[in-house]
């Protein structure tokens, strides 16, 4: 079995490589730190996705950024600014959307390849109930609904495709440290066994579906 890890030096993305090739499988992994692979400079995807040759069993992609390294999420829409906007939505989304240009190519053609991305639950519209966050939140559900699409397309020529958006709940990692408040956090080796876990169970009719580290449903 292969796998392709993007944004593998991360908290979530480095945990799942340990899992996997503890699991003996052969891991192919991309990262900012490690190759310059960096999802805010689309030159630097098509590059090193060109450069790949599959198939690969699983695709995944855990990148993102809360805000940028000199901001904060917004707790109100007075704290919008257009700069900290954009480069959120270029990591969170654009980012992401520019992988999946790529992913037709390297899944089977005819077995089952699954492409998980890490989303966030803020990013459902149904499950908000105090606002703010806004680029974060917007970013995730705007990777939602290009994930979405995504597997509809895939669908159409890898019937046995699978392409979810996966929530790994709050993880401990330098990415929530000042933000987890009140929220329990599990360690990122625990998230990234939960999320396999749930990969591992996934069918072709949950393709295009967004899914939390217990395999549950999220509301868009």
């Amino acid at each position: 079995m292969r796998a392709l890890i993007i944004g593998a030096s991360g908290g979530i993305g480095s945990a799942v490589v340990d899992q996997l090739r503890g699991q003996k499988w052969d891991v192919v992994t991309l990262s900012r730190l490690e190759d310059g692979f960096d999802v805010g400079k689309p030159e630097t995807i098509t590059r090193a996705m060109g450069l790949l040759d599959g198939p690969f069993d699983l695709i995944f992609v855990a990148v993102g950024i809360l805000a940028p390294l000199w901001g904060k999420p917004e707790k109100a829409l007075s704290a919008i600014k257009a700069e900290d906007m954009a480069r959120v939505f270029a990591v969170n989304t654009i980012g992401p959307a520019l992988i999946l240009q790529h992913v037709a190519r390297l899944l089977p053609k005819d077995g089952r390849g699954v492409v998980a991305t890490l989303s966030a639950r803020v990013g459902s519209i149904g499950d908000n109930r105090i606002g703010g966050w806004y680029s974060y939140r917007a970013s995730k559900a705007a990777l939602n609904q290009i994930i979405h699409g995504a597997a509809i397309e895939l669908g159409r020529s890898h019937k046995k495709s699978i392409c979810v958006a996966l929530h790994p709940g709050t993880v401990e990692t330098p990415f929530t440290t000042n933000y987890a408040g009140r929220h329990k956090t599990v360690p990122a080796s625990e998230a990234a066994a939960n999320l396999l876990a749930v990969i591992d169970d996934l069918t072709p009719a949950q393709s295009g579906g967004f899914y939390d580290y217990a395999g549950q449903e999220i509301p868009w």
